[in-house]
């Protein structure tokens, strides 16, 4: 059989389908003759044969002129009335009763032929019908072959289709599970009524090649494959030609929980703290509870055992012998469940057990670490102690090359070094670019020393770098991961001059296509991504008039842009979770706060207006309310630091943070002065000045300290347990 995308196509290619002048022509009619069997309609047949055989001069194509011809007629003598101008379906509609009841002398609901030869006489229209007449819309169109035509079959011989949707189906909601698959149905009915059209921000879905949505169905339906978090949004279908009618589909992901607990082991001495700590996400959000080798812990609550932050924390202020054990947190949605444990063992501090072996001195040795990259090499610092852990200088070199980690250059008096941009690969190494020696310098964490060197980075001379087929590029983007999203496909490259972004195949390193942002005269600066609805946030350069540039969504599913994010500007950021979007304009002090809800909406929350000119932010997950988050924000001007609460917008600031580094003195970005956080589970975030480094205790909101005799230590990567 053939499918319902292919029917339209060929009614398309076959010209049975007019998409200028007069609309759509009679699909009613082309589905009798084209229909999905091959079959021809018998009346149509039987009636265009005997009119063939009387020599009748009126063809398919001159009656559809004629009807052409009346309709126009009848708008000389009656124009449908204003409130129908933006409604094509129901002017015609109107002039087409308004035609009837011109033709039905005797106003007795139906035209005979004598009625339609008088008044083709009265009215002498003859010359005007191009060799028909009225008649043949009796000929043609009378279904019941009664000699008579109703008002119901001159409304189908125009393709006037009366179609209904029940008012309880306007809006419908869909909730599936991810990784299932789903089909949205059009509710849209009424007898001959056209294909359907699907839509999705605005995007007509029908003629797209995609991936997941692919398949319309023999009754027009929408069929999605693999649901996953980008599908969540609205999908809405109308009849082709019939767009004030049309059908909203909500389509809702929900999605198992996924958990890690922190620490999996450690180790304590009788009558301090311990803190058992259990992030889960899911949607909806989880609920999360504890059990203790087995029993569940909630009854035993007590001022020496207490849950925090929804119960994500599970905290014991004086540990005793008996506090030993191995807790499980579960975490339970309406879709799934999912557990892990932490274990706890209670010990003096003269007995080592492989426990505290474990916890102490491996774990704590290279890992939990802020690895700052600075004018004097690269320093190891332990946040919790401020404690200096490691220092390596410019002069220390390369394992494999035994070449200096920061060549001296010559005609400088002091040997320094000049990084750029740093990341962490499954802290197991650390890639970190030396822009003044055009190369890449790899740090393994384990040893803590440099190992490797990818000499001539942007060549692409080394067999390990990749060319691209761009010239110009300025910037990239790759959607970050979380618990839900562990495996990104396609990430960006861009030209902040040039008004597109390329999207790319990261598995294959290949070109899939270009999104041309020329028609919003857009140059990219910077993006974001969510998994809730798979919007990409873009925000544009500042205008010649020097206005703020405005933020573009583009959606994931279709690659096509939506519009401008409201009034919004300023570089996006999105929480780990895919639910706020925080929007800093950093020469304005703006700040818009957006959420991004389980229907794929994007909701502004509030607006805040500061005199901190935001540099760079981050997000530090709250210790009193589960699944929330605080923001940090470093100026580029000012020694403030920002901290805003996402869920109220409470604000405060950390003053006196001392100056940043001069905007010359760091030309790689505009984010002169960054603000790097500590991991999903930790509580201190680092910021550098222009001689030193500030840590930021994220749980108590204070100053920790302040490490001395760091220079331009802009270029910071967190490195958790390994």
């Amino acid at each position: 059989m053939m499918t319902s995308r292919r029917f339209w196509c060929c009614l398309v290619l076959l010209g049975v389908i007019p998409l200028v002048t007069r609309g759509w022509m009679d699909v009613a009619r082309s589905r009798r003759l084209f229909s999905d069997t091959g079959r021809l309609h018998h009346e149509d047949s039987r009636r265009f044969e005997v009119t063939r055989r009387k020599g009748d001069p009126c063809t398919m194509a001159d009656y559809s002129r004629l009807k052409s011809i009346l309709l126009d007629l009848q708008a000389r003598r009656q124009s449908p009335p204003s409130s129908l101008a933006k409604d094509r379906a129901a002017q015609k509609r109107f002039l087409i009763e308004d035609l009837f009841k011109h033709l039905d002398l005797n106003s007795d609901g139906h035209l005979s032929s004598s009625e339609l030869a008088q008044l083709m006489k009265k009215e002498a229209l003859a010359d005007d019908l191009l060799g028909c007449t009225l008649e043949d819309l009796l000929r043609f169109d009378d279904y019941n072959s009664d000699g008579r035509l109703t008002l119901q079959e001159l409304y189908t011989a125009f393709q006037v289709v009366r179609l209904s949707l029940p008012e309880e189906q306007r809006v419908t909601v869909t909730t599936v599970t991810v990784g299932l698959s789903t089909v949205l149905t059009c509710g849209i009915r009424g007898a001959l009524r056209p294909p359907i059209v699907w839509k999705r921000n605005g995007v007509v879905l029908n003629f797209l090649d995609l991936e997941d949505i692919n398949d319309f169905g023999e009754d027009d339906s929408l069929y999605i494959t693999k649901v996953t978090t980008v599908h969540v949004g609205n999908y809405t279908c109308h009849a082709y030609g019939y767009e004030e009618l049309y059908q909203t589909h909500i389509l809702q992901v929900n999605v198992p929980p996924v958990i890690r607990v922190y620490p999996e082991t450690q180790a304590q001495e009788p009558g301090v703290s311990a803190s058992l700590r259990c992030h889960a996400e899911g949607i909806p959000n989880p609920r999360i509870s504890w059990l203790k080798n087995g029993i569940d812990v909630a009854p035993k609550l007590s001022k020496q055992l207490s849950l925090l932050a929804n119960g994500s924390e599970l905290h014991i202020s004086s540990v005793r012998y008996e506090d030993t054990g191995a807790y499980t947190c579960i975490a339970k949605n309406e879709v799934g469940v999912d557990e892990d444990i932490s274990s706890l063992f209670i010990e003096d501090s003269a007995r080592k057990t492989l426990a505290n072996i474990l916890w102490r001195e491996e774990g704590l040795s290279v890992g939990n670490m802020f690895y700052v990259f600075s004018d004097d090499g690269i320093t190891v610092l332990q946040p919790n102690e401020c404690e200096i852990r490691r220092h390596i200088r410019p002069e220390e070199r390369i394992f494999t090359t035994y070449e200096e980690i920061c060549p001296r250059v010559e005609g400088e008096d002091t040997q320094s070094c000049l990084w750029a941009s740093a990341v962490n690969v499954r802290d197991k190494y650390i890639y970190v670019t030396q822009p003044k020696q055009n190369r890449v310098l790899i740090i393994d964490i384990q040893t803590q020393k440099a190992i490797q060197v990818i000499p001539e980075a942007s060549t692409g001379e080394d067999p390990r770098v990749i060319r691209t087929p761009f010239q110009g590029v300025e910037d990239f983007f790759i959607p970050p991961t979380n618990l839900i999203i562990n495996h990104v496909r396609f990430g960006f490259v861009f030209n902040k001059s040039r008004p597109a972004v390329h999207k790319i195949d990261l598995e294959t390193v290949t070109h899939i296509k270009t999104i041309s942002l020329r028609a919003q005269g857009c140059a990219p600066q910077a993006m974001a991504h969510t998994h809730l609805g798979g919007y990409y946030f873009i925000q544009c350069g500042r205008r010649r008039a020097g206005a703020a540039g405005p933020q573009l969504v583009v959606d994931g599913v279709t690659d096509a842009v939506v519009g401008p994010n409201g009034a919004v500007s300023g570089s996006p950021h999105v929480s780990p979770d895919g639910r706020y979007l925080v929007s800093a304009d950093g020469d304005s002090g703006r700040i818009s706060v957006q959420a991004l809800t389980a229907r794929g909406e994007i909701r502004l929350i509030y607006d805040l207006q500061t005199n901190v000119h935001v540099s760079h932010l981050t997000f530090q997950p709250s210790f009193t309310e589960g699944n929330q988050y605080y923001v940090y924000a470093a100026s580029r001007l000012q020694t403030d630091v920002l901290f805003v609460e996402l869920s109220t917008g409470r604000m405060s600031v950390l003053k006196n943070l001392k100056d940043p580094i001069t905007p010359k003195d760091w030309p790689w970005s505009s984010q002169n002065r960054i603000m790097k956080d500590s991991g999903l589970f930790g509580q201190y975030l680092i910021t550098p000045a222009k001689d030193s480094l500030f840590v930021i205790n994220g749980r108590q909101n204070t100053l920790r300290c302040e490490v001395s005799g760091v220079r331009r230590g802009n270029t910071v990567v967190w490195v958790g347990e390994v």
